[in-house]
């Protein structure tokens, strides 16, 4: 029988460099897809999937998103004085309970695989949820409850995939597929950001894992790969050797936050999906002048 998983990290310690200068001064974890930050959306996908500890590996300038996971009494206080209920029900209902969150610091930008590393010590000798904000996902059940049904099948490690167009397999880490369904089948080989004529599918990793304690003291002895970063996908490279790898297709639709165009793009969807704005909002998209020049 596998192990529960009860922990979820994410690593939000990035700088957020392409969407500056919006996040020179705020985390780009808390930008908005309509009305909630990104890194809303993550934990609450990981709730959903019965996560119970929340680990966020931060950096400098991050305070805000600590801000954001605590009660604001005087905003709680004026909600409730003016009678705005709604709201208030919101903001209790996405709080996590006391001493539910912890917050590590990573030091120095020294990539994913660094990141995962700086939160061995509130993770301990257990199983853990990684989850990367920049990825939002639009599926019913969330990814990473659906990636827990395969994970109490199989136990081991476990990957969430979604195909990519096979020239743009450079720009991610991509899985060899073994046997098995969408719904869980064997990883039997990775790699990060191969050329496409190198790549062993256009299945791409997707920013949820589920990952076993062993993965750290790995990411202890490794040595900075592409890009001059410690890199997450090489230290899973050797732990595939000795531990069983499932990857999942999942049923749903992603978002990469991380890219302008995926953030609007997730704006647009989410906004359409809303029951008290999608009206309205379809009557202003159709209002829009999209005869765009293309001069430029």
């Amino acid at each position: 029988m596998s192990t529960r998983v009860r922990t979820a990290v994410f690593p939000v310690a990035g700088l957020g460099t392409r969407f500056l200068p919006a996040t020179k001064a705020m985390p780009k974890e808390m930008l908005t897809v309509v009305d909630r930050p990104l890194i809303q959306y993550a934990v609450d996908e990981a709730r959903e999937a019965g996560i119970e500890h929340l680990v966020f590996v931060t950096g400098r300038n991050k305070s805000v998103i600590e801000d954001h996971f605590d009660r604001q009494y005087e905003l709680e206080s004026t909600l409730e004085f003016r009678g705005k209920t709604d709201a208030l029900r919101e903001l209790r209902k996405d709080l996590p309970s006391a001493g539910q969150t912890s917050f590590t610091r990573q030091q120095e930008p020294l990539g994913l695989g660094h990141a995962v590393w700086c939160a061995r010590e509130l993770v301990g000798n257990q199983p853990f949820a990684l989850l990367l904000p920049d990825m939002v996902f639009k599926a019913k059940p969330g990814v990473l409850k659906q990636m827990m049904q395969a994970y109490e099948e199989t136990g081991g490690n476990v990957i969430g995939v979604e195909e990519v167009n096979p020239e743009d397999v450079s720009s991610y880490g991509i899985v060899a597929r073994g046997e098995g369904p969408d719904s869980g089948f064997e990883i039997t080989g990775m790699v990060e950001k191969p050329k496409p004529a190198d790549a062993p599918s256009n299945l791409f990793i997707s920013g949820r894992y589920i990952l076993q304690p062993e993965i750290f003291n790995l990411l202890s002895e490794q040595t900075k790969g592409a890009g001059g970063e410690i890199q997450l996908t090489d230290a899973m490279q050797i732990l595939i050797r000795t531990q069983k790898f499932t990857g999942v297709k999942y049923d749903g639709q992603v978002f990469d936050c991380g890219s302008k165009i995926g953030f609007l793009t997730a704006n647009v969807v989410f906004a359409l999906d809303r029951p008290d704005i999608s009206k309205d909002f379809r009557r202003a998209l159709a209002g829009l002048d999209l005869s765009i020049s293309d001069e430029r």
